[in-house]
């Protein structure tokens, strides 16, 4: 597992509570995570970690799709995230 293999794309003039920049490190965490769930298949305490993430990342989109549409597509298209499916 490589620690520094995600680049950032989002860029450092925002600032660090923006919703991008959180959706950002949540999907570096959780690609991390991922990497690490493959090599150790039983370790169910990274997996939990791994869903809080997933569901934090999940609502932070809600959020953005809600308020802002066009920043909420250019920031899936950028992170290569699936649009999440609506109930």
């Amino acid at each position: 597992m490589v620690k520094n293999s995600f680049t950032p794309i989002i860029p450092q003039e925002e600032t660090k509570g923006s919703v991008e920049f959180q959706v950002f490190s949540f999907t570096n965490k959780i690609q991390r995570l991922t990497s690490h769930l493959e090599l150790h298949k039983k370790d169910f305490l990274s997996e939990r970690g791994l869903r809080k993430i997933l569901g934090k990342r999940k609502r932070l989109l809600a959020y953005l799709s809600k308020k802002n549409r066009v920043r909420y597509n250019k920031l899936i298209d950028q992170l290569n995230i699936r649009e999440s499916q609506t109930r």
